[in-house]
């Protein structure tokens, strides 16, 4: 099996709204509640035999909400390609919640060479039951004969409702329109931070409005697609830094949040908390901040002395604008353990912020994989990730540091990575499945001999031999 064995290096939620019938929010709504109930019948059919009453309900269940869906959209199309999902078009969102159950079909449908299936109006409980029991048990064979087998016993057991298709990649466009899109939102949150900090410096009240827009712009983007937005923060920019690493906390923050099941404003409020963590050291001379080798006892208490100041600098800005309370607290306590030790000290009793918990995490990983002014070698992504998850002095919140893993794999979007092929790839997006995630989703650029590949192909490395 090819996996990513060697890092060469990396380049320089809220639900949503639920509409009327044959809108986006309805089909968001209704495919959720569909797929969800297509993975508790995968599920039973695996443990009981097809006559069984619990088989039956489950069934049922499928059809009620197939027909469903037919009846509001007049067609019902479930397409499986890369990590996502679409009905009729509309990629479902993957969150904590459902995590399971779109990673369990995905997986089903992959295994069986099935990247789209159309669902003809009628279908019953039996083909139900036949379709996902063959389902289930096409993993064998040769993967480009799957799909063609799979349709030959639906067609020897008379089940007509459903047409299949390979996967395909007929939302290329919709991804490039995404990424182009990413890259716009990268450059203004960078643009902006980079006006807001220099305003701080000189004196000014920077623009909260502009702040705003900024992480408004970050949420929308990882709620409608993220694997663009996080792959754009491995282009980070040495001279930048300062910038680039407000700017990648913010994303990482807001896509671990949304991972963790918050609402939209709470994710709103998070971003902004983020984007904002580090203004205090807006108030510490350059000289310190740049500084190539150590700090004197005096440099370091200034260093230190950030949290407490972009505290005070958000307060002074909150009497004209509304910041958010929240991005005070983490301003302030983003540099603390989970044992309220760290820095700066507090004198009366608290609880840690889980925003502040939030972006501890995503500060520490976007820092320590970074090239600065004292850290001309920045760390790779999977010693980071190991660091802070067996290091009890490093003092983070496991249960988010697993779920940070989860969110961002071993080896990060858009690292370069060699296979254990010689083969070099770039990291296109996590794998699906929890159990692999040290084994992404990349794109081959070049083979074992080092000649370039153009546009390259995507490689799941967990399915690759």
């Amino acid at each position: 099996m090819a996996t990513a064995t060697t890092i060469t290096g990396s380049t320089n939620l809220a639900p949503p709204h639920v509409g009327e019938r044959g809108s986006d929010g309805f089909v968001r709504k209704a495919g959720r509640e569909f797929l969800l109930a297509i993975y508790g019948a995968l599920r039973t059919v695996k443990m009981y035999p097809p006559d069984n009453p619990v088989v039956q309900k489950t069934m049922q269940e499928v059809v009620r909400l197939a027909n469903d869906l037919l009846r509001s959209e007049r067609e019902v199309e479930l397409r499986v390609s890369g990590e996502f999902i679409f009905i009729n078009a509309t990629r479902l969102r993957l969150d904590l919640e459902n995590y399971a159950s779109f990673s369990r079909i995905i997986g089903a449908f992959r295994d069986a060479g099935v990247g789209l299936c159309r669902i003809r109006d009628g279908s019953a409980v039996r083909d139900w039951v036949t379709f996902l029991t063959l389902l289930q048990n096409a993993a064998v064979g040769e993967p480009d004969g799957r799909l063609y087998a799979l349709g030959e016993k639906l067609a020897a057991a008379k089940v007509t409702a459903f047409e299949l298709g390979a996967e395909t990649n007929l939302d290329e466009e919709l991804r490039q329109k995404a990424k182009e899109a990413a890259k716009r939102t990268y450059a203004q949150s960078v643009s902006v931070t980079k006006e807001v900090i220099n305003s701080v410096r000189m004196g000014r009240s920077p623009n909260i409005k502009k702040i705003k827009r900024v992480v408004q712009g970050i949420v929308d983007q990882i709620l409608n697609e993220e694997t663009s937005l996080i792959g754009l923060t491995t282009l980070r920019d040495y001279d930048e830094y300062t910038f680039t690493h407000s700017v990648n906390v913010c994303i990482f923050s807001v896509a671990l949040g949304r991972k963790l099941g918050l609402t939209r404003l709470q994710l709103y409020d998070l971003g902004v908390g983020a984007l904002m963590h580090d203004i205090g050291k807006a108030r510490v001379p350059l000289e310190i901040l740049n500084k190539p080798s150590g700090l004197s006892e005096d440099e370091w208490r200034a260093i230190c002395g950030h949290p407490w100041m972009g505290v005070l600098q958000l307060f002074a800005m909150r009497g004209l604008n509304d910041v958010p309370y929240r991005a005070m607290i983490v301003a302030f306590e983003h540099h603390k353990k989970t044992d309220l030790s760290g820095y700066p000290k507090h004198v009366r009793p608290r609880v840690m912020s889980i925003y502040s918990k939030v972006v501890a995490v995503a500060d520490a990983f976007d820092a320590a994989t970074s090239r600065r002014a004292y850290q001309n070698t920045p760390l790779s992504p999977a010693d980071v990730l190991q660091e802070m998850r067996i290091n009890p002095h490093r003092g983070m919140d496991q249960v988010l540091v697993k779920a940070f893993m989860s969110l961002v794999g071993h080896y990060p979007v858009g690292t370069l990575v060699v296979l254990d092929t010689f083969e070099m790839a770039i990291v296109h997006a996590v794998n699906s499945s929890p159990d692999a995630i040290a084994r992404p989703i990349v794109r081959l650029i070049s083979d074992e001999q080092g000649n370039l590949l153009f546009p390259g192909t995507l490689v799941d490395l967990n399915q690759a031999n």
